[in-house]
């Protein structure tokens, strides 16, 4: 097996984990938000970390998977990356979403270790954050099955 089909079977099996773990960050904000008069709880501040470190990781696999793909060279040299739809989401719009993502996670667990009372600043963060992982998430690569 060469380093690219290595690296993204990894990219693939943290996706499964970043996807669990921001359902429950996503629960965990929305309860928090509605049920705990705004107090943050354990569960949202290590769901808040847990889901920042996979998104890191997750990025830094991304990352290597984009300087070992095939594809992205090959729509390099032929000049098809932003005139091929597949190739334009594989190579910028998911990439540059995630790198967004990340970047909001940071933040918001920033904010959850310096402050005790949730602010809607951070759950519309969190909404966000969330919103743009699912739009760049591979659905049909990563649950083949259940778009076939």
């Amino acid at each position: 097996m060469d380093t690219f089909n290595i690296i993204t079977e990894a990219h693939k099996g943290f996706a499964y984990l970043i996807l669990l773990a921001g359902i429950i960050f996503v629960i965990a904000l929305i309860a928090t938000m509605f049920g705990f008069s705004g107090k943050i709880s354990k569960l949202l501040r290590v769901s808040t970390l847990v889901t920042m470190i996979l998104f890191h990781v997750q990025l830094l696999v991304g990352v290597a998977m984009l300087i070992f793909s095939p594809g992205l060279k090959g729509a390099l040299e032929t000049g098809t990356l932003m005139s091929n739809a597949a190739a334009r989401f594989s190579y910028v719009e998911h990439p540059v979403s995630m790198l967004i993502g990340v970047v909001l996670m940071t933040i918001i667990n920033k904010y959850m270790k310096s402050h005790e009372t949730l602010a809607m600043k951070i759950v519309i963060m969190g909404v966000v954050a969330f919103a743009l992982f699912a739009y760049a998430f591979p659905w049909t690569r990563v649950f083949p099955s259940l778009f076939a």
